[in-house]
C-alpha cells in the first residue's frame, strides 16, 4: 500500500501528483526508462507525444503485470522529454493510468533521448505488495 504525502507546509499538487509517498512491506521495484517501443522495438508514435506518452506507460503497465503488480503500485515517476509544452498537453493520460494517491513525479526537459524520433522517457519506481509479488522468469 503506497500512501500519499501532502503537508499543509508546501505548495498543494496542481496536478495529478503527490509530494512524496510512503512504501511498506511489499517488493520495491525499480522500472528501467520506458520509451515508446512496441514489443517488436519499433517506436510508436514517431512526432506525436500523445501517443508516445500512452505506449510509455502501456510498457510500464506492462512490465509492473509481468510481476504481480499493477499501476497504482507505482508511486514514483521521472518524466524527460524533449518538448515540455507537447508533454504537458499529453498529461490527461495520466488520469487513465493512476489515480489518488498520485505517485510523486519529477518532469525534465532534455536535448534529446537514445533516439531522435523519441519524445518520452519515463522511469518508475513502485512496490508490489508480497502477497501480489511473483519474480519473472529469467
Amino acid at each position: 500500500m503506497i500512501d500519499a504525502v501532502n503537508p499543509s507546509t508546501v505548495w498543494s499538487p496542481f496536478g495529478p501528483f503527490s509530494m512524496a509517498a510512503l512504501q511498506g512491506d511489499g517488493q520495491i521495484v525499480h522500472l528501467k526508462g520506458q520509451v515508446s517501443l512496441d514489443q517488436q522495438g519499433k517506436i510508436v508514435g514517431r512526432g506525436n507525444m500523445h501517443a508516445q506518452v500512452r505506449q510509455t506507460l502501456e510498457n510500464i503497465r506492462a512490465v509492473m503485470a509481468s510481476m504481480g503488480g499493477d499501476m497504482s503500485d507505482v508511486f514514483s515517476l521521472v518524466h524527460y522529454t524533449t518538448d515540455i509544452d507537447a508533454f504537458m498537453r499529453a498529461g490527461e493520460i495520466r488520469n487513465e493510468y493512476f489515480a489518488a494517491p498520485w505517485p510523486v513525479t519529477t518532469t525534465v526537459q532534455v536535448v534529446r533521448l537514445y533516439h531522435q524520433d523519441l519524445l518520452i522517457e519515463i522511469t518508475a519506481t513502485a512496490e508490489i505488495p508480497r502477497s501480489r509479488f511473483r519474480r519473472p522468469a529469467s
